[in-house]
């Protein structure tokens, strides 16, 4: 149970490495496979009924949560030290023996000394603030929480999804209360460690998974604090949300459909954490000619009869540039492919693709006089030369 200074004195009789059974020399991987496993031998939904297996699990859980934690673990090895050393005795009481030197000491009189910023604050009352969330002159220092991801769309051109382009997008994200800083308390009103989870921010959960075993306390929502009376802008919650316009740089080259990470760019972190990320989706409009395989443009390239009988040469654009001219060889089939390099869309190292035109013969819908005659004088000089012939053998 914590005293009035949110320090936990069983916990200061506590061997944790004893209880992971592992050295106090142990690697973090060590630790946190030790964890691990202890973790699944003893969890509640593995043990149902097993008051023994509840107990041992929520011991294991409490042993890393402050050896699994670098800062945490330090402060521990510290006061283990000093106990071992015979610096004080966690467990007196107010007057009596005991203590530095065999003087009379008070661990409670100390945190409260420290707490109150006595004798220059910081020592002990710090120490035992950060390791256990108590004492210290700020009680408990609430975790650090990374902000959410932001989801965003971007419409562009086909043009500018070649070239690159920088858009500007407008972004409604969630982000601490403006009026309580993210706190869920009423300013001017005082904060208290959570009598929920006792500052640790989380509460041992017994129905998730093998590794599930930890769940953000309901009570504080995390923060470790709870306040006297609750924001009136955001109801205790902390959260609120903010409006903006940034300017985003979509790379050249982009595809239909890419989705692009602006790092730090999502919501506000709380507490001093690091921001949420930004993902962009990006639509590309269609082009009313060019078309896009990849890195390669693609075009569609109509042409005449006689131009893929007798061959010729068939100017076609570019995206951006001065046309070019296609080469067509007699006797060009219908649906053949021309690779024009270098004319297509803007690949990450910063080379071009190429420009596919695939020719499409045209027929008419319609002839003249002129040209009636001119096709059947053609009939009837193919006519030994059925096409379908090959139809028909075995």
């Amino acid at each position: 149970m914590a005293d009035d200074n949110g320090f936990r004195n069983d916990w200061a009789t506590k061997d944790f490495y004893q209880v992971l059974g592992v050295q106090k020399g142990a690697s973090a991987a060590d630790i946190k496979k030790a964890y691990r496993k202890l973790a699944r031998e003893n969890h509640p939904d593995s043990n149902p009924g097993d008051s023994a297996k509840h107990e041992k699990f929520k011991a294991v859980a409490e042993a890393y949560d402050v050896l699994g934690d670098e800062g945490k673990r330090g402060k521990y090895d510290e006061f283990r030290s000093l106990q071992a050393r015979g610096g004080f005795n966690p467990g007196m009481g107010g007057g009596s023996g005991g203590g530095f030197g065999g003087g009379g000491f008070n661990l409670d009189d100390l945190l409260r000394e420290r707490a109150g910023g006595g004798a220059g604050g910081g020592g002990f009352g710090d120490m035992f603030g950060d390791l256990f969330g108590g004492g210290g002159r700020t009680r408990t220092q609430s975790r650090a929480r990374r902000g959410a991801d932001v989801e965003s769309t971007a419409t562009i051109g086909f043009t500018e999804a070649l070239d690159g382009v920088t858009v500007s997008l407008r972004l409604t994200s969630d982000a601490p209360c403006p009026t309580c800083q993210g706190t869920g308390g009423k300013p001017g009103t005082k904060p208290h460690i959570c009598p929920q989870c006792e500052g640790a921010g989380f509460v041992v959960s017994g129905s998730g998974g093998a590794f599930a075993i930890n769940e953000t306390c309901p009570r504080c929502a995390g923060r470790q604090l709870v306040y006297d009376e609750a924001c009136p802008t955001c109801h205790g919650s902390g959260r609120g949300t903010s409006a903006r316009t940034i300017q985003a740089r979509i790379p050249a080259g982009v595809k239909d459909g890419a989705r692009i990470r602006l790092k730090g760019k999502g919501g506000a972190g709380e507490n001093g954490g690091p921001a949420g990320d930004l993902f962009v989706t990006v639509k590309v409009t269609p082009h009313r000619v060019f078309g896009r395989s990849g890195d390669n443009l693609t075009l569609d390239v109509p042409i005449s009869f006689d131009e893929a009988a007798l061959g010729g040469e068939v100017k076609i654009p570019t995206l951006g540039g001065a046309p070019v001219t296609l080469k067509l060889p007699p006797g060009t089939p219908n649906g053949r492919t021309f690779r024009v390099r270098g004319k297509g869309a803007t690949k990450r190292d910063g080379s071009k693709g190429d420009l596919l035109a695939t020719v499409e013969v045209q027929v008419p819908a319609h002839l003249d006089a002129t040209a009636r005659e001119a096709v059947e004088s053609y009939r009837a000089a193919m006519a030994g030369k059925p096409l379908r012939s090959g139809l028909f053998e075995a």
